[in-house]
């Protein structure tokens, strides 16, 4: 199990009793952090965020701050007289991993999300999105109606009856055109 999660602008993959160094972070030494910002997780199964996963925190500790090894910054133009030496460390906390926590109610939420028929899960590309013109119009001009706005909430409110009649969240394409073809009348003017 481990997570790939933002901590202080930078992504790190971290597991469980994982200690690493970070940028410094606000607290004190011992101090408990928590980060929200989960971008994928793999407990059994893979999880990605869009951008972040809902409900996944990593829980961390912090065991100390310090400074890294000093970087030297020299710069020289030949010829001219010109030389500049600079050193830099970078100021890091270094933190313990103490928990991944929140895989029950982001595990429901995965699940909600796409609906199975016939043993098959449904990508985001065979289901329709009810709230995008684009695929309202598409469905419209495929069907030869024309793309107005009374079309479009036509076909959604048919879309929710069809929903409820057929007891589903989600609609394919092909059953959002067979309830268009058997819905025709409904619709106002034809090819405008």
């Amino acid at each position: 199990m481990f997570a790939i999660v933002e901590i202080a602008g930078l992504q790190y993959k971290v597991e469980q009793d994982q200690k690493l160094f970070v940028n410094r972070l606000k607290g004190d030494k011992g101090g408990k952090v928590s980060f929200d910002k989960v971008l994928l997780t793999v407990n059994g199964s893979i999880t990605v965020g869009a951008p972040a996963v809902n409900g996944i925190t990593v829980e961390a500790e912090i065991l100390d701050h310090v400074k890294a090894d000093k970087v030297i910054v020299f710069k020289k133009k030949r010829r001219k007289g010109y030389k500049v030496k600079n050193g830099h460390r970078q100021s890091l906390t270094q933190i313990v991993i103490t928990g991944i926590t929140g895989f029950e109610g982001g595990a429901k939420k995965a699940t909600a999300k796409k609906e199975t028929v016939k043993g098959e899960v449904l990508s985001d590309n065979a289901t329709v999105n009810f709230g995008e013109d684009h695929e309202l119009n598409y469905h419209l001009k495929k069907n030869n109606l024309s793309q107005s706005k009374e079309n479009r909430e036509t076909l959604i409110t048919l879309g929710k009856a069809v929903k409820v009649e057929l007891e589903k969240n989600i609609l394919t394409h092909e059953e959002v055109d067979a309830a268009i073809i058997k819905n025709i009348d409904q619709f106002k003017a034809l090819n405008k």
